[in-house]
């Protein structure tokens, strides 16, 4: 039986990357709602000896995604998901971000639940941004709400995100909705192994696609100017990365987060660690 996966996002940057990798040895269903961008991307994967299957469609409409898994398995075995598909803070407000990347990811996930075969996986792409955030800034005992009403979660993310300046919000919702990727894969994974299948996300640090160099100038451009690793991650990188969690070498694997950041996330903490006790030595 043929192996499908399904790249959310397959149109550029790490869905394009994780593409390259996974069709070598899986028929290929790529999604996103840039028409014009998927079709290059099946040229470009055409041209590799690959024959990708186009699906433009919104993560943001749970009908479209029940189709799009639909036709993934009227090709073969779903066998793999890699939910690349996501929106930074600079191109939507905070209700656009947080719809898209939270939502979105339970769209995708639970659609994956009810059409995936057993021994199947789904990566789920995260940020490192969900570690910046204090955690007394996420709202996640309100988490649950996306998986049984949509409107109140929508309100009390609104409200939770109003502490912070407007211009300031959608950056906020970037990093709470990224950690509300982190809390779907870790909180979903007893029920998913019920069914055989894994979940997990990866939390990818500042990359040099088109969508992180938006932030460029913001505060990922200013992390990677000072990060441990002084440079930005490849596509490349984090695809070798997704390939893995979904494939069956890592079979033991669910219900985490991997963070892939350079080493970001470890020296803010620890220069924090350092300010604090120094201010009291």
């Amino acid at each position: 039986m043929t192996r499908v996966v399904v790249i959310t996002g397959g149109a550029g940057g790490m869905g394009l990357a994780t593409a390259k990798i996974m069709g070598r040895d899986h028929q290929l269903v790529l999604c996103d709602n840039r028409g014009d961008r998927l079709e290059a991307a099946a040229a470009e994967l055409s041209e590799l000896g690959m024959s990708p299957t186009v699906v433009h469609s919104d993560v943001t409409d749970r009908g479209t995604m029940v189709e799009l898994f639909a036709t993934a398995a009227g090709l073969g075995t779903v066998s793999a998901v890699v939910h690349a598909a996501g929106v930074s803070p600079s191109m939507g407000d905070a209700e656009y971000v947080m719809t898209t990347n939270a939502l979105g990811t339970v769209h995708v996930g639970e659609a994956f639940f009810e059409a995936a075969s057993e021994g199947a996986a789904i990566v789920n792409v995260a940020s490192m941004a969900a570690y910046l955030v204090p955690e007394s800034f996420i709202p996640t005992a309100h988490f649950p709400l996306a998986m049984t009403d949509r409107e109140r979660f929508s309100a009390e993310m609104r409200t939770a995100l109003s502490i912070a300046p407007e211009k300031s919000r959608s950056g906020m919702a970037y990093g709470v909705s990224k950690a509300f990727v982190k809390w779907y894969s870790s909180s979903q994974a007893e029920r998913f192994t019920g069914r055989g299948l894994r979940i997990v996300s990866v939390s990818p640090g500042s990359v040099d696609t088109e969508m992180g160099r938006l932030e460029e100038h913001a505060g990922a451009g200013a992390i990677v100017a000072d990060a441990a690793v002084p440079r930005w991650g490849r596509a490349e990188e984090m695809a070798e990365l997704f390939a893995f969690a979904v494939g069956d070498k890592a079979g033991y694997l669910t219900g985490t987060d991997i963070l892939n950041d350079g080493g970001v996330v470890a020296s803010v903490r620890e220069r924090e660690r350092a300010r604090v006790a120094a201010q009291f030595s």
